[in-house]
């Protein structure tokens, strides 16, 4: 059963935390490009994913098992309202997308390209999880070109 009618505060948080997902593993790739952002926005980013912090340095395969539970547990359970189910499920192509784009900078081996990639990718992952977030908070569903379309074709 697919729930589209009224969005919750409950979902409207849990759509919004997904993001953290893809803005924490891009964080690693730009480590150049966090210096040159406004301190409070660093710091906003860094207590928001203080959490999943905490969560990968405890739990061994973190990111398998947090990847696999929020497939299963949330995107594959048609009980959940669409907004969530959606919102999850485009955060993980995100982070799908930032491994793939990880494992094609690590095969480059140039210092200077892979920083200024790292830092491009970082700075447009950011963009898109702030974008998300903030359409997330207003119970509306956030529109990236592509992945959406993807994202509709899997979450009935």
């Amino acid at each position: 059963m697919v729930w589209r009618g009224s969005i919750d505060t409950k979902d409207r948080i849990f759509g919004a935390l997904v993001y953290s997902i893809p803005l924490y593993f891009s964080f690693s790739l730009g480590q150049f490009a966090v210096n040159y952002l406004p301190q409070f926005l660093v710091v906003l980013i860094k207590i928001f994913l203080t959490p999943l912090n905490i969560l990968y340095s405890i739990l061994p395969f973190a990111n398998f098992v947090i990847f696999f539970a929020l497939f299963l547990l949330v995107v594959r359970n048609e009980k959940l309202r669409h907004f969530v189910r959606f919102n999850t499920m485009q955060a993980l192509l995100l982070y799908i997308a930032l491994v793939l784009l990880q494992l094609g900078i690590g095969i480059l081996s140039i210092n200077f390209l892979t920083i200024v990639l790292g830092s491009i990718i970082f700075i447009l992952t950011l963009a898109v999880c702030i974008y998300s977030i903030i359409q997330c908070c207003l119970g509306k569903y956030p529109e990236i070109p592509s992945i959406s379309d993807v994202v509709y074709s899997q979450v009935p």
